[in-house]
């Protein structure tokens, strides 16, 4: 009895008690980060409806999408050039997610008005671009507002305690991914409400709900702002109470406004950066083979030659620590998936509709939460290369409901069981083992960061690393096309004005391609940890 109030207090009781008024900022631009999953469903469904594209052709809209988030390394040394005038990016980052979110309401409201300027496929285009572009603004920003957040001094003014400040530092960041699951949470759930009886709908009551969702999205970034207003208010209001108290201005600002030393601008991060955009745009509105492939190629290049420009500021096994276990994530990251494809077959062939898809969001958001709180002991104490292996593992085990659905599993055991383990019970079973996944692994590494970078560079070490993890989401889309490409899966696309079939429905390499998805999962990371843990670039933290 004694052995579980322990661990209750350990896991639950001690992160809450952590819980500080500081905090709420960052968490709010990382609340709106996972609102922005609130059009999600809508546009898997606008797209299927209205928009004849192929799987293969959204997957690489999907590499192109993620490309802005490798521009957080000029964005996060920027940040910190800018420390005391970095709410700037979130404001603008703002407008450009709302301008996205408009462009998309303009396209189902006022769809003959917007046709008249240019193809929806090309306004469909501009929105998934723009959008992710505010996000990497203002998620560059949550990142040094997290660091910030986490004080440096006690009340009486003397500095906290390693100890101290490894803990606020992971609590920071394990309530950051708290935060953005919980941005996906209100998300489902509004979704399961708005979405309600809409099978029932014609097409145009439908078109109706989709842009009274995207109209309510509109919301999202004004979120973020308010979070960044209300940091400028707690920070007015701390340094007012250290006045009353007679602390020096000087000693204020260090205190609240000050991460360190002044930041020296690092010319190679601005060119690297530099040379990234124009390689990008040369090739990217080239008509050369592979461009896709050639961008990504360049990117690594330039990351990795900045990363170990930065990286040089830390002692040498702390660097290589650091390189070996952003390795492990990025690989785990860039694992190819089954793609817009296997969503297709669950609309389709299993009869899953808007509601039941956002009912399997609002799951996967629950038992997410509960999972981080509950396997946060485990990333304090556990190493990377450890939880990856265990990750990877547990995904690829998870495939296996999903390739039975496919093969038909939901017909024997709706027979066994008199129709009540049918496919819906089967994904909802799936759903709430695997949703706790995905957002572990990110977090010992952003602690890491947050708790070994030069204090004057902190936004900039944040910035790089992830942009160099979060390039392996580009790999991961560029690896999905090639899955796409090998087991060619169609979905049927009418004429919406004469109902007749355009494209027919083909799932008939569906399976092979979960298959390797899966094996692909389970290999490529395991491998990965291995070579890397037999090498200097050894991880034990």
């Amino acid at each position: 009895m004694n052995a579980v109030a322990a661990w209750f207090e350990r896991t639950f009781v001690d992160l809450f008690r952590q819980l500080q008024l500081q905090f709420l900022p960052p968490l709010m631009v990382y609340v709106a980060a996972g609102l922005a999953g609130l059009t999600g469903i809508v546009g898997i469904f606008f797209v299927k409806e209205y928009l004849d594209l192929s799987a293969a052709f959204l997957a690489a809209l999907g590499f192109w999408a993620g490309l802005p988030w490798a521009l957080k390394m000029p964005l996060g040394h920027l940040t910190d050039l800018m420390w005391r005038r970095k709410s700037l990016l979130v404001y603008l980052g703002a407008a450009l997610v709302a301008l996205s979110l408009a462009i998309m309401y303009g396209l189902i409201a006022h769809t003959a008005w917007m046709r008249s300027i240019m193809s929806a496929e090309s306004w469909f285009v501009l929105s998934a671009l723009l959008s992710p572009t505010g996000y990497v603004l203002q998620d560059t920003v949550a990142d040094a507002m997290s660091v910030e957040a986490v004080p440096r001094f006690a009340d009486d003014g003397s500095a906290l305690s390693d100890a101290e400040t490894k803990s606020l530092h992971t609590t920071m960041q394990t309530l950051g991914r708290f935060a953005v699951i919980g941005g996906l949470l209100l998300v489902a759930a509004l979704n399961i409400f708005m979405f309600a009886g809409i099978e029932a709908l014609d097409a145009k009551a439908k078109a109706d709900v989709y842009a009274k969702i995207y109209l309510v999205a509109l919301c999202i970034p004004l979120i973020s702002v308010t979070g960044v207003v209300l940091a400028q208010i707690l920070q007015a209001r701390e340094a007012r109470r250290l006045r009353t108290a007679g602390v020096r201005e000087s000693e204020i600002d260090k205190r609240i406004y000050a991460p360190g030393e002044e930041a020296q601008a690092n010319k190679w991060i601005f060119l690297g950066s530099g040379l990234f955009v124009v390689m990008t745009m040369a090739i990217g509105l080239s008509s050369l083979p592979f461009s896709q492939e050639l961008v990504f190629a360049g990117s690594m290049a330039i990351i990795a030659a900045l990363m170990i420009n930065l990286v040089k500021r830390l002692p040498r096994e702390k660097a290589l620590q650091l390189i070996g276990t952003a390795l492990i994530v990025f690989v785990f990251r860039a694992i190819p998936l089954p793609g817009a494809s296997s969503t297709w077959f669950q609309i389709d062939r299993l009869g899953f509709d808007q509601q039941f898809i956002a009912i399997l969001s609002l799951i996967a958001s629950c038992l997410t939460l509960a999972g981080m709180i509950v396997l946060r002991p485990m990333m304090a104490t556990r190493s990377m290369a450890w939880i990856v292996v265990v990750l990877s593992i547990a995904a690829a085990i998870l495939y296996l409901p999903t390739i039975g659905l496919y093969y038909g599993v939901h017909e024997w055991t709706s027979k066994m069981t008199n129709g009540f383990v049918g496919a819906r019970f089967i994904a909802v079973v799936d759903t709430m083992l695997e949703s706790p996944l995905g957002q572990i692994a990110m977090i010992p590494l952003l602690a890491w960061i947050a708790r070994n970078a030069p204090p004057d560079l902190k936004a900039t070490f944040f910035a790089v690393m992830a942009s160099f993890v979060n390039l392996a989401l580009s790999a991961s889309a560029l690896f999905t096309k090639y899955m796409n490409q090998i087991f060619m899966v169609t979905r049927e696309v009418k004429n919406p004005q004469t109902g007749a079939i355009t494209t027919p429905a083909d799932y008939s390499q569906l399976g092979m391609l979960l298959i390797t998805v899966a094996l692909i999962g389970l290999v490529a990371p395991l491998l990965t940890v291995l070579l890397v843990q037999k090498s200097p670039l050894r991880t034990r933290e």
